[in-house]
Order: C-alpha cells, then sequence, then structure tokens
C-alpha cells in the first residue's frame, strides 16, 4: 500500500522513477522496488519523497505505520499457518528445510539467489527465517517431522564447515521429544513423493492444510481429495525412509567426515 500510495503521488508530480531518485538521492531501481513492495524505504527515502512529491506530509503518516517482511508474498500465509500449526510435517529433496537452517546455511542458500540478491535483503531474508525456528520450542509442543532425501545432508552448501554445522544443529533438534527427522536412502529405486517437496500442516481447530512450492511460487491445495492425498503420501514416506533412530545414526556419520 505504501508502494501504491508514493507512485500515485510521483505520477501526479509528473516525474519518473528516475527523476524522483534524482531528486531525493536514490536510484531509480530503488524507486522501482519500493512501489513494488520488494524493500523498504529507508535511509531518509520517505521524508525525501514526501517533499519532492508535494505529499504534505502523507507519505510520511504512511511510512510511520510501515512494516516490511522479507518474505516472498507467495509464503507469507504459509508461515502465519506454521506459526500456530500444532502439527508439520514436511519432505524435502532440494536443502534442509527452512526451519531446520543455521545461520550460515541459511545465508549461503540466499546467496545463491538468482537474480542476486544485495546484502540487506539477505541478512533480512536469514533472520525471518530463523525466526521460524520458535515453532520448535513453542509450548504446548507441536508435532513435527521431516523427511529428507540423503543428497540433501551432502550438498555441501556453504561449504564443509557450514554444512557440518547444519548436520550437527539437526541433531540437537532431533533431541526434543517432539521431532522426529528420517532420511530417505538413495538406493531406494522409487518412493511415494518423486513429484517433489511436500508441506504439510494441522491448524489448531485441527484443519489439514497442504502447501506446494516451485520455483517461483507456491500455493495450498484447494483440494480435498488432492490434499488426502498428499497427507497419504506422506504416510507412504515415512514408512519408506530409514527410521529415526537409523536416520540419527546417518547424520552422526557423514557429519564425522566432513
Amino acid at each position: 500500500m505504501f508502494g501504491t500510495l508514493l507512485r500515485f503521488y510521483r505520477e501526479r508530480a509528473g516525474l519518473s522513477q528516475e527523476a524522483l531518485g534524482a531528486k531525493i538521492g536514490f536510484s531509480k531501481s530503488q524507486v522501482a522496488m519500493v512501489e513494488r513492495g520488494e524493500r523498504p524505504p529507508k535511509g531518509g527515502f520517505i521524508t525525501g519523497a514526501d517533499a519532492a512529491l508535494g505529499a504534505q506530509g502523507a507519505l510520511e503518516a504512511a511510512g510511520a505505520k510501515l512494516r516490511y517482511s522479507y518474505l516472498p508474498a507467495w509464503t507469507e500465509e504459509y508461515t502465519e499457518h506454521e506459526a500456530v500449526a500444532v502439527a508439520l510435517h514436511n519432505y524435502e529433496n532440494r536443502v534442509i528445510p527452512g526451519i531446520l537452517q543455521t545461520t550460515g546455511y541459511a545465508g549461503h542458500v540466499f546467496s545463491c539467489h538468482c537474480p542476486p540478491l544485495d546484502d540487506e535483503e539477505i541478512e533480512g531474508r536469514v533472520q525471518t527465517r530463523l525466526a521460524r525456528h520458535a515453532l520448535l520450542r513453542r509450548r504446548p509442543a507441536p508435532i513435527v517431522s521431516f523427511v529428507l532425501e540423503q543428497s540433501v545432508l551432502t550438498r555441501p552448501i556453504g561449504g564443509e564447515h557450514v554444512l557440518k554445522e547444519q548436520l550437527h544443529h539437526l541433531l540437537d533438534v532431533a533431541q526434543l521429544r517432539h521431532v522426529d527427522i528420517q532420511v530417505m536412502p538413495p538406493t531406494r529405486r522409487t518412493h511415494a513423493a518423486l513429484n517433489g517437496p511436500i508441506f504439510l500442516l494441522e491448524t489448531p481447530e485441527h484443519e489439514q492444510l497442504a502447501y506446494v512450492e516451485g520455483q517461483d511460487g507456491g500455493n495450498f491445495v484447494s483440494d480435498q481429495a488432492r490434499r488426502n492425498h498428499l497427507f497419504t503420501r506422506y504416510s507412504l514416506l515415512r514408512a519408506q525412509a530409514h527410521t529415526p533412530e537409523d536416520s540419527l545414526k546417518l547424520i552422526r556419520e557423514i557429519a564425522e567426515v566432513l
């Protein structure tokens, strides 16, 4: 909404994004990102824009209540449900799940973003991701389980030191009585989730939610039959993976050789 208001006053003043940027000491791309809601206005941006556009304090008033999220728009609703979930289940075949990532690991994941993110954006996303860890220590404790492809545990994102720290963090989290971590052996010829990652939630009202995510977005599965199928697939997946005990032993062995 702030970006929409900024664009309204800019267009009313007959200025391009480049012209406004030149007046207040910011680049055209910075103005464009603020208008799209992709970055927060900082460093005198709001005060300068208000004066340059003759907004008579409207932008400053709006900016005073501005809250910025570093989450991609498509994950906002998911993380809101995740924070209060009574049960959370996740199959991942790409990277360590965000809710389990260490600071170093998360930083390197976001550093690989294409197109590249600036340092401020990376730091903001890392801190937002770390804040999600609160779910694991929440009381009353939710029921949480993960099934991870073994390749996720061996891909050296950030280098061996970062990966080793990440694996030790997994071992620590797995000591929580309400958390299970299982590893899918790479020797299995097939399993129930070859179509990709699965994110399953149960709300405090005991509604079951299923979320799917791709390269450029994600969405909740609205069809009840499809949700049921995903919960069934995940149940089969857990039966096909190593047991939690054998999985922790494997994670420990992988960490020891790094």
